[in-house]
């Protein structure tokens, strides 16, 4: 069901992008829902200084995510893999440029990028055990000779604040594991809850006050079956598997730590219809849906994470047929039967009641011209039509059963599709925008990208 590494041939087609102009902070902008920026009735700052720091960190009000002043933001980015992995570094830096990539992702519009990661390498990043990844191609990236995984990934941050690009960490993964996210929960082998909540706890710590680190993801995909074991559950108990209580805990501590970084909780796979419970064994008493797009339990068993309540975003994973041939992909369907009996039921309620924002983390695929197509395009333009955040899966090329934005060559891009993602990146006034202040998206020389100063003044 998820997305395996290795080659990937996709069937190039020919799509066209509406480039969608956003202009500023209009009323008429505000009565229709757009995603574009809005300011109006913006609350007063935070903090009586907040006004003047000049920093880029977020937090949430109702269905929306928005800057220390209130202005309306649209997170719409990309995932780039490999940290997750036994590289322990992006992948494609054995032949494609850390810095080339990551301008190009700039200039694109891509205003935020999810950087899977693993358990296992933040423990070693924590105990002092960075190695050098032998994974890095040092002719393609000069500057990365000797680098440590550990300095690979700031050389990234460092990179993405050059561009105006904000970053999120993921935890992919328990093990450092190129399929360590088919295992279903976020402990395995020697690696405990316990330590997955303390290498939450180090990495906010190093990073606290750097703004270009402004979202937490808890954990990847949690899943499993009603018979599975070990497997995901979402309820109001404390019990180890339990991915509410998880968000909660994970959330709180790191939050007690920066209280000014996003926390995304997923959702799981399955959940108990009415009348049944989690044990029962029965599959027809759940509700099945794909890996960590299951957010049925937030109407009854919402993630409560106290004072900071304002920094929680939930974040479904949602995929097309060629993935895998869900039931709902069976017989005719259509976006308006999507929306009616699989994204409302399982998480757009959380958007639609206002209970908090959403943002889709991984979504994407191959261009069939066909009905995977016809799934992509109308995620897209309902993530465009309800300013949904949304970061798509993804850059890299070798994700088996997506592919992604980038070609095999590492270098070119799949223009086709990059034209279907492009009219769901962030733009006002013909020109992408960017999540820092200061920054223009695509650095201070920029002729594609505005700041978020450009766009709201200051």
């Amino acid at each position: 069901m998820r997305r395996r590494l290795g080659a990937a041939v996709a069937a190039a087609v020919t799509a066209t992008a509406l480039l969608m102009t956003l202009s500023g902070p209009v009323a008429a902008q505000a009565a229709t829902g757009s995603p574009a920026a809005t300011a109006a009735a913006a609350p007063a700052a935070r903090t009586a200084a907040a006004a003047d720091t000049g920093k880029d960190w977020l937090h949430t009000e109702g269905n929306q995510i928005v800057d220390e002043q209130g202005n309306r933001v649209w997170l719409t980015g990309a995932n780039w893999f490999g940290f997750n992995a036994t590289e322990r570094v992006f992948h494609g830096l054995w032949s494609a440029n850390l810095e080339t990539v990551t301008r190009q992702m700039a200039e694109r519009g891509i205003n935020i990028v999810r950087v899977p990661i693993s358990t296992q390498l933040l423990l070693e990043w924590k105990d002092g055990r960075a190695a050098v990844s032998s994974a890095v191609n040092t002719w393609a990236n000069p500057e990365l000779k000797d680098k440590t995984t550990l300095q690979v990934f700031d050389a990234f941050l460092a990179l993405s604040e050059k561009y105006g690009i904000k970053v999120m960490l993921d935890v992919h993964s328990a093990e450092a594991d190129n399929s360590g996210h088919v295992y279903p929960v976020w402990w395995k082998g020697t690696i405990t809850t316990e330590q997955f909540y303390s290498a939450w706890e180090w990495v906010t710590g190093r990073y606290r006050t750097n703004d270009t680190l402004v979202a937490m993801d808890i954990k990847n995909e949690p899943h499993g079956k009603q018979s599975d074991s070990p497997r995901a559950k979402w309820n109001s108990s404390t019990d180890q598997d339990n991915f509410k209580y998880t968000c909660e805990t994970a959330g709180k501590r790191i939050l007690a730590i920066n209280p000014d970084v996003l926390v995304l909780c997923e959702g799981i796979e399955i959940y108990p219809k009415d009348g049944a419970n989690w044990s029962s064994t029965s599959a027809t008493d759940y509700h099945n849906m794909w890996w960590g797009g299951n957010l049925r339990g937030v109407k009854d068993h919402p993630v409560e994470l106290g004072a900071q309540q304002d920094q929680l975003v939930y974040s479904p994973h949602d995929y097309g047929p060629l993935v895998y041939q869900q039931p709902w992909f069976q017989g005719e369907w259509s976006r308006t039967t999507l929306e009616r009996d699989v994204w409302d039921p399982n998480w757009l309620y959380v958007h639609k009641t206002g209970t908090a924002p959403l943002l889709i983390g991984e979504w994407g695929g191959i261009l069939d011209n066909g009905p995977n197509q016809k799934w992509m395009t109308a995620l897209r333009d309902l993530i465009i039509e309800k300013g949904i955040h949304q970061t798509f899966w993804c850059i890299n090329p070798n994700s088996g059963d997506t592919g992604g934005l980038l070609n095999h060559d590492w270098t070119t891009w799949d223009e086709a599709k990059y034209a279907l993602l492009k009219p769901a990146l962030w733009q006002s006034g013909g020109k992408f925008v960017s999540l820092d202040h200061q920054v223009r998206l695509g650095g201070a020389a920029a002729t594609t990208g505005i700041s978020l100063g450009d766009l709201y003044g200051g």
